[in-house]
């Protein structure tokens, strides 16, 4: 069991993999600077901006932002405008919807009710339930309540570089947020499976529930019970962790057995983004108590959302009254339901798995150009390669931040994530197409022999 914040390659932790550094504005251009420093005046340090050289973005159209300049930028990285940045599709029912009606969820209205149904038909027959929430970090707060509550429990697991959001509860349970973020008294942490195994599910799957067991036993003799292990199907911050699928199964058995919760975090595996199935947790062959979903689900409007089985919320529900003004709003569960539109009308599932395959295979081939590239994995359009030291095959963050803005600067966005910040973290909108993902590869190829030569 550990604990690890994100680490540079001299182990000092770092701010947040991918930050611009205010004290560089002095070299940049002066309209940009103009622009950097007056948001360093009226938006809190907190708040960081991803490359060396900020991006200012002004519109956006498919898979491209577009700069004041008019320069367009290819992203790989967005996932939460699931089916393009303004879908025409989505953008016609928001607009539509703003004209005529935007209430709470207090009042009776069909399309919130149209949209339950349809969400829910995509999820295992037993997750039957549904209840709207702002953000991704809004829908872990309130899954972590409601296992405590039916549960009993109080304890929660979760994996040792797990982000999950950022209320002041759900901040105790992300460990990647860094050693200023203490984790809470009631946080326990075990290590995710290594993403370069090549044993089978089984083999990794019995090794995590271990871990689990004994995360557990190490409550209990401290006079805790678990509420809920909370996990992140697709281990993003963890390195993303895709395969092999149904590693996940004996965890939940052992959560199970000490009566906690599973619950599946679908903010970044879920709607589509593995191409195998709609949701991350499908891929493992398991049914979660809890599902919580992310932004991605309105393409990009502030909606999420906790799914369940109607048999876990039953005495929070009695017992507890929940309500959010602005969650499940008109507009937010129109753009919802024509995200769902587009998914069924132009394959988004078919694409995903088609382009997905083109970006793992192509990710593939350059690690063997490229001794600095190693482990290229994925699923779907979620796919990441590490970055090491060619020499030593040590973890090499300066070169993944060299990779990144090597990109940006060929006006292709990407960033790192995983314990080390040597990960290329690649998750473009899933309407990305096969010449999107040619351009890519071969920019990236170009990039890799500089950051060598």
């Amino acid at each position: 069991m550990t604990t690890t914040g994100n680490k540079t390659d001299t182990g000092v932790p770092a701010a947040m993999p991918n930050a611009f550094d205010p004290a560089s504005a002095a070299s940049l251009k002066p309209a940009l600077r103009s622009l950097v420093e007056r948001r360093q005046n009226v938006i809190a340090p907190s708040n960081r901006l991803f490359y060396s050289t900020p991006v200012d973005v002004v519109r956006a159209e498919g898979v491209h932002l577009f700069d004041t300049e008019g320069n367009e930028y290819l992203d790989a990285y967005n996932n939460v405008p699931a089916v393009g940045h303004c879908n025409p599709h989505v953008v016609e029912a928001i607009s539509r919807q703003a004209g005529i009606l935007n209430s709470n969820t207090r009042y009776l209205t069909p399309t919130l009710v149209d949209y339950s149904e349809r969400l829910l038909a995509t999820h295992h027959p037993a997750i039957d339930q549904v209840l709207y929430t702002c953000s991704g970090s809004e829908a872990n707060d309130l899954a972590i309540r409601m296992a405590r509550y039916e549960t009993g429990g109080d304890a929660v697991i979760v994996t040792s570089n797990a982000y999950h959001g950022l209320t002041a509860s759900i901040a105790e349970i992300s460990p990647t947020l860094g050693p200023n973020v203490p984790l809470g008294a009631k946080t326990l942490t075990i290590d995710a499976p290594d993403y370069a195994t090549d044993e089978d599910a089984e083999t990794v799957g019995a090794k995590m529930a271990s871990r689990v067991a004994e995360a557990i036993a190490h409550l209990e003799r401290h006079g805790m019970r678990l509420a809920a292990m909370l996990v992140d199907t697709v281990f993003s911050s963890d390195g993303l962790i895709t395969g092999p699928a149904g590693f996940l199964g004996p965890v939940v058995d052992v959560v199970h057995a000490a009566g906690g919760f599973f619950i599946a975090d679908e903010v970044q595996a879920g709607f589509g983004r593995t191409g195998e199935a709609m949701w991350g947790y499908q891929r493992h062959g398991i049914t979660p108590d809890l599902v919580t979903m992310g932004k991605p689900m309105a393409n990009g409007l502030p909606l999420a959302a906790v799914a369940t089985q109607s048999e876990h919320a039953a005495r929070f529900g009695r017992d507890i009254r929940y309500f959010n003004t602005s969650a499940g709003n008109s507009v937010c569960i129109s753009a919802a339901n024509a995200m769902l539109d587009v998914f069924e009308n132009d394959d988004i599932l078919g694409n995903v798995r088609a382009v997905g395959r083109r970006m793992l295979d192509g990710l593939t081939e350059l690690t063997r150009r490229h001794a600095c590239a190693t482990t290229a994995r994925g699923a779907g359009l979620f796919v990441a390669v590490d970055l090491v030291d060619p020499e030593t095959g040590d973890p090499a963050p300066q070169l993944a931040a060299f990779v990144v803005n090597g990109l940006r600067e060929r006006r292709i966005l990407v960033s790192n994530t995983g314990p080390f910040e040597n990960v290329l973290k690649i998750r473009p909108p899933l309407v990305f197409s096969p010449q999107n993902a040619q351009h890519f590869l071969q920019e990236l190829d170009a990039v890799l022999a500089e950051a060598t030569s």
